[in-house]
């Protein structure tokens, strides 16, 4: 059956405007008709071809408006709900709904954007790619008919209403509106309810684009076929850059040109001088002493190679725009654009049989590695060795680990690190073997040690440390299987800043570790924001809680917090049990909350009963200072009970459906069935309600 059918002459949103008004419609709202389109256009036409086609199905639609329709003297801006923009909108819809349907010829002109501009030549446009969230709508939306991305986009970001959708696709020419309505409404449900926040980041915004070349060799070669002595010049030029200044041929790597070629757009002044190693930025050794700002800007330059130009060229390069054979990797929500200003260099050396280069641009943490390889030459003269095409888009997260032993493939990998402070720009990921990660630390670190999170009351143990601040090998937490240890980082800050200060910090498989913390119970500390998790109720706390990080790997983690918010007397002599939620915050904002009961236990790391889970949530953070939450419990003699308990501005909690219980405290507990459905609810000191998380 088609998708569409063909709609009658009057199938329009209203009647056609005067050009002025058309106009001032289409300026005003240029970025969210062209959001709709690109959104409505199938994804098979790639992420360049539908920019294009989006922007030039919304400039096209505009001269239909001239063929009639008085014209104003006297243009008014226009809201979203005006005549003109309802009719733009709809002409938009119908052009990217029949992008790819047949049409009459006579229908050609007026249904489908004409070819010509927008135009653009030797590049490739991509907006900027999203995290895991985006990623996983884009794809939900490839799966979906056009209809039904249509549908999507007009319900969630346009906020119109499901008859006026339907209303819209039927004008548009689609043959079954209320199917497209119905897989609309099941996209919109996408993580929690979410699609539409996420369809207005930059992932899906055809306005806001990153740019890549397209391939240079092959336009390299039809240029060398229509101007071979251009060419010859040409080349001549790029192989007398690729040489040092003191004449000494270039070590070859894969994905770094020997002949000094850069892969990506690096034809601009800005570029090249932020790309120029003689200008990287160097902090002086006893910054960080001087200043009342303590985070990545102030590390200094460390390492045996912080003077290798070639080194540092070659990672600038990569940078800038890394060849095929290169692995990329980058924390969610991490851009990996070249930078557009000379970086600051932290680190160059050699380690564990790889080159290594850290750099920082102010809101990155970019980790350059090569193997170590003997230096190979390059000959100064001849023509430029073949290389394989530039992809199409570069890879924008995921881990991938470091080049395999014996290979030359270079890795790139890039983390945020925008607003770190002393706790969270303490130590970086210098380097990972089999026996686990090394750290290059702070320069006001003054110790550093390593414990067991899963042994509370075993003592830290010291941690080699070089003159350069790299430690040695501390193991890697485990990433699956039995969780039998959890090692972190117990680090201790010069007294030149702070006086007695230790904090933990966990590997999550980034270049930056996490941050942990700890919230006390009411009534055992005034009440008050995370504390450092190195006295004892704290590391009890994470004993329990420990091996729930493993969820957390490579999801951009900034710091992870245990809020212990309630305890409770359990019925029938159980013992005291504790709730704590579990919050963890990332570089890019949203946070995400664990809620475990924690009931007595014979050992110290036994791991409590996770009873609610969210993501993108404020909650049990500075801006959700309050929590409910509740579970069923078995007690000894085998009845069950319904355990309720909130923060401490809770005043009452209570329990409807298969249970009705109320309670005038932070806790409740109560006889109930097994099974069945119960909804809890709580007021707060100052009045307000709350519910259950979960």
């Amino acid at each position: 059956m088609p998708t569409h059918r063909q709609p009658t002459d009057n199938a329009t949103t209203g009647p056609r405007p005067g050009v002025d008004d058309a106009e001032a419609a289409l300026v005003e709202h240029y970025p969210r008709l062209v959001r709709l389109a690109y959104l409505t256009l199938p994804p098979a036409l790639g992420r360049h071809r539908r920019v294009l086609t989006a922007h030039a199905t919304v400039q096209h639609v505009l001269p239909a408006a001239r063929k009639g329709g008085p014209r104003a003297r006297v243009p008014g801006q226009r809201t979203p709900s005006g005549s003109a923009y309802a009719w733009l909108r709809g002409q938009v819809l119908r052009a990217a709904l029949t992008h790819d349907q047949p049409s009459p010829w006579w229908r050609v002109r007026a249904s489908r954007p004409r070819a010509g501009l927008p135009l653009v030549v030797g590049l490739r446009l991509f907006p900027r790619a999203g995290g895991t969230d985006e990623l996983a709508l884009d794809q939900a939306l490839s799966t979906v008919s056009a209809p039904a991305r249509a549908a999507l986009s007009l319900r969630v970001l346009e906020g119109l209403s499901e008859q006026a959708v339907r209303a819209l696709l039927e004008d548009a020419g689609v043959a079954d509106p209320a199917a497209a309505v119905r897989t609309a409404e099941r996209l919109a449900a996408h993580r929690d309810g979410r699609a539409g926040k996420l369809l207005g980041t930059a992932e899906f915004d055809p306005c806001t684009v990153h740019t890549r070349p397209t391939d240079l060799l092959r336009r390299r070669q039809r240029s060398r076929i229509a101007a071979a002595a251009v060419a010859i010049a040409l080349a001549g030029a790029v192989l007398a850059v690729s040489l040092p200044e003191d004449g000494a041929p270039e070590r070859s790597v894969a994905g770094v040109r020997g002949d000094g070629y850069l892969y990506g757009p690096a034809g601009t002044a800005a570029l090249a001088r932020a790309l120029d190693p003689a200008l990287l930025e160097r902090a002086p050794r006893d910054a960080w002493a001087n200043t009342s700002r303590i985070d990545f800007s102030v590390w200094p330059a460390r390492g045996g190679r912080t003077d290798d130009t070639a080194l540092l060229k070659r990672a600038l390069r990569v940078w800038g725009g890394p060849g095929p054979a290169v692995r990329v990797s980058a924390t969610p929500g991490t851009g990996t654009a070249p930078p557009t200003q000379p970086p600051r260099l932290l680190y160059a050396g050699d380690l564990d049989g790889a080159a290594v280069v850290l750099l920082h641009d102010g809101q990155r943490i970019v980790r350059y590695a090569e193997p170590v390889a003997p230096r190979v030459p390059v000959p100064k003269r001849g023509p430029l060795p073949g290389s394989e095409p530039l992809p199409e888009s570069l890879p924008e997260s995921g881990n991938r680990g470091e080049p395999a032993p014996g290979t030359d493939a270079p890795s790139l990998a890039f983390a945020r690190a925008d607003q770190a402070d002393m706790t969270t720009a303490a130590a970086l990921t210098v380097g990972r073997t089999p026996d686990g990660a090394r750290y290059l630390l702070a320069p006001w670190i003054a110790g550093s040690a390593t414990r067991d999170l899963l042994a509370p009351d075993t003592p830290a143990r010291g941690l080699d440390v070089s003159a350069d601040g790299v430690t040695g090998a501390v193991p890697a937490p485990a990433s699956g299987g039995d969780c039998v240890a959890w090692p972190v980082l117990e680090l201790r800050s010069s007294e030149r800043i702070v006086e007695r200060h230790s904090f933990l910090v966990t590997d999550l498989g980034e270049p930056s570790p996490a941050h942990l913390t700890y919230t006390s119970l009411p009534g055992y500390a005034p009440a008050r924001g995370p504390q450092e998790a190195t006295g004892g109720p704290a590391l009890l706390s994470w004993a329990r809680t420990a091996c729930s990080l493993r969820t957390l790997r490579g999801s951009g983690v900034r710091a992870v917090n245990n809020w212990a918010f309630a305890e409770q007397s359990l019925p029938e002599s159980g013992g005291r049990s504790t709730w704590v939620c579990t919050r963890a915050d990332t570089w890019r904002g949203p946070g995400r909350i664990l809620v475990q009961f924690q009931r007595p236990a014979s050992v110290a790391n036994a791991p409590g009963t996770v009873v609610a889970e969210k993501g993108n949530t404020a909650s049990c953070g500075r801006y959700g200072q309050h929590i409910l939450a509740g579970t069923r419990w078995k007690s000894p003699s085998g009845k069950w009970f319904l355990l309720a308990a909130g923060s401490r501005d809770v005043t009452r909690i209570e329990a409807t459906g298969s249970v009705r219980a109320d309670t005038r405290a932070t806790t409740l507990a109560v006889r109930a069935p097994r099974e069945g459905s119960v909804r809890l609810s709580a007021r707060l000191t100052g009045g307000g309600g709350l519910r259950a998380i979960g």
